[in-house]
């Protein structure tokens, strides 16, 4: 069976001739969670497993899904405190699958991406898992950007104003619907700005996008597509949204297992990664607030995507998104109202 955005017989040519140590032939299995960029496993003639990552076939908004940028942060990063997977090879040539992409070492982790996945951890693993989270945010945050070439990939002021800026155009791109209340919630996060810090922002940091040992040891951080040079309290404020507690009321913008037994609060989190990268987290409660809104613009592209018919096809249910938006939304705004 042909799987959506990959021609076999071109690609497999492709990484024969351009990937180290390759035999031919191989196999194509689409990697299941993924909703915005594709993630393939590829495993050659020898049994050995490889991930290509490609954008969706259709729906790519201006600046979005961008291959080269994921390719230079983990190129970059590759041997440095943070761990990535082993960068292979990069294709710019669009011809061969339809878009660029490019190959990496597979990490045969344990994604802590749904309320199921922490099952074989134990208490103590959990802990060192959460733990181990924000350490490994610590470490991205303490990495000099010119150290290891990534001093000019973005402009280093104005990240929150670019950033809103960002995701109200494509929002509004993606042909979403009902954006009345998304705008009102920008419009308030604009005039209320603190000022920002600088260092590399994943964009996507938490523990649906890390890699674990059973022993809660990150293996590996994945999803560079987002990262960019801002205030790095942009990703704490993003994984304290989306990690949820036993009892929370208010809804995580992520789907996770962080509410089991054993891991940490979001409080021990927040502690441990000041105590690692001894910043200044008055601004916190606004970086909440701000990605309660960016996760309902992502989630409001993602979702017209679907129902275009432009992204894969993992079992996504597009409409049951809907009424969760809303929610986000609603809490955005409360979060925003509530700022000084």
């Amino acid at each position: 069976m042909r799987l959506r955005g990959i021609d076999p017989d071109a690609t497999q040519r492709w990484l024969a001739e351009n990937v180290p140590g390759l035999r031919p032939p191989v196999t194509f299995a689409l990697l299941s969670g993924g909703r915005s960029n594709l993630t393939y496993r590829i495993t050659d003639a020898g049994g050995v497993a490889r991930a290509l990552r490609r954008p969706p076939t259709g729906g790519v908004l201006s600046t979005a899904h961008d291959m080269s940028r994921e390719w230079r942060f983990i190129s970059a990063l590759h041997g440095t405190d943070v761990p990535v997977p082993q960068p292979l090879a990069y294709c710019a040539d669009t011809s061969v699958t339809g878009a660029e992409f490019y190959v990496m070492g597979f990490v045969d982790g344990r994604v802590l991406a749904d309320r199921d996945s922490a099952r074989p951890l134990s208490t103590r693993a959990r802990r060192h898992a959460g733990l181990a989270t924000v350490e490994c945010m610590a470490a991205l945050h303490g990495v000099d950007p010119d150290a290891v070439g990534l001093g000019d990939i973005a402009r280093r002021d104005g990240y929150l104003q670019r950033q809103l800026r960002r995701w109200q155009r494509q929002v509004h791109q993606s042909g979403a619907p009902d954006l009345a209340l998304l705008d009102a919630v920008h419009d308030a996060l604009v005039r209320k700005a603190p000022a920002q810090g600088s260092g590399i922002v994943h964009g996507d940091f938490r523990p649906g996008n890390l890699s674990f040992a059973l022993d809660g040891t990150v293996l590996a951080v994945f999803d560079w597509e987002l990262a960019t040079l801002g205030d790095p309290l942009a990703d704490l404020g993003w994984l304290m949204a989306g990690w949820e507690e036993p009892g929370d009321e208010l809804p995580a913008v992520t789907v996770g297992p962080t509410a089991e037994p054993g891991f940490p609060t979001r409080d021990e989190l927040v502690d441990r990664y000041v105590a690692l990268a001894g910043r200044d987290v008055a601004d916190l409660p606004y970086y909440v607030a701000f990605q309660r809104w960016r996760s309902c613009c992502i989630s409001a592209g993602v979702r017209a995507r679907y129902l275009a018919g432009v992204m894969g096809d993992d079992g996504y249910v597009a409409q049951a998104r809907a009424k969760d938006e809303l929610r986000q939304a609603e809490v955005a705004w409360q979060a925003v109202q509530n700022l000084s």
